[in-house]
């Protein structure tokens, strides 16, 4: 797609890996392209899945592979993780370590294990000069604290689907960090991220769909999609609607703001050919 024909779309976080996606996948990418979603930075989560996030980005030029162990999935790793993690992230175009964090939401949260493991991975892409996608539940004030421990990030981080305090931004940004809104904060109860959002300044936003989870209000969803099973589930080419709802509550147009995004994206994902085409 041309520059000049309209917005380009930067789906700075989903997981195109996941088993409820891969039925779909021609199709998606069909609609990403016929969208102008141009890039797509695919996260992967655990050892099982990054041999697919790296299939995915030989199959698909668009997709700017990520690869890191969640804390959802400590449990399943093997001893020989690190290296592991290592070697897919010295493969040629790997865009950032993620998806890693803390969560103290899920059950048995172990969150010093969490920690021990986090700690690697960020010193693991400092050492390999790449950004980082970070996930936090309920953890902010520990995360910050490993965060000016472990700073300075020269690469930059990324706080996918940031629901965090709006009094920690600053914090985040003076450490290097990105923030990222989904759709799922376009639901009527999420007004109070949404007004996190209207703080940020404009040069610390990413849009992303996470998708197949975090799905828009009914009203936002230009791309309905279902699992095999029946379950509705959140299509990746939703996310110009999230940027066009994002627009609207900033008050800006919608071509202000993924100008800006582009920036951004480029800034802390260093990918100099957005909105080229492929």
């Amino acid at each position: 797609m041309s520059p000049d024909s309209g917005p380009v779309y930067l789906d700075a976080h989903l997981h195109l890996q996941d088993a409820r996606l891969r039925p779909h996948l021609d199709d998606i990418a069909a609609e990403l392209r016929r969208r102008a979603v141009s890039r797509w930075v695919v996260a992967g989560t655990r050892e099982t899945d990054w041999p697919e996030v790296a299939r995915l980005a030989e199959r698909f030029p668009e997709v700017m592979p990520c690869y890191g162990l969640h804390p959802w999935y400590l449990a399943d790793r093997t001893p020989d993780w690190e290296p592991a993690l290592a070697d897919f992230l010295s493969r040629p175009g790997t865009a950032a370590v993620g998806e890693i964090g803390l969560d103290k939401w899920i059950r048995d949260h172990r969150i010093e294990e969490q920690e021990t493991v986090f700690r690697a991975q960020l010193r693991l892409a400092a050492r390999l000069g790449l950004p980082v996608v970070i996930h936090c539940l309920r953890a902010w004030g520990r995360l910050l604290a490993v965060l000016r421990d472990e700073a300075p990030f020269p690469a930059g981080f990324l706080l996918h689907s940031y629901a965090g305090p709006a009094e920690m931004t600053d914090d985040f940004a003076s450490l290097g960090g990105y923030f990222s809104f989904s759709g799922y904060f376009l639901h009527p109860r999420k007004a109070d991220v949404v007004e996190t959002f209207r703080r940020l300044p404009l040069d610390r936003i990413l849009i992303e769909t996470d998708a197949p989870d975090m799905r828009l209000p009914e009203e936002w969803e230009a791309c309905p999609l279902f699992s095999i099973d029946g379950e509705p589930i959140n299509h990746p080419a939703n996310l110009p609607a999230i940027y066009a709802g994002l627009a609207a509550a900033l008050g800006i147009e919608v071509t202000v703001l993924a100008g800006q995004v582009a920036t951004n994206f480029h800034r802390l994902f260093g990918f100099a050919g957005i909105g080229n085409p492929l």
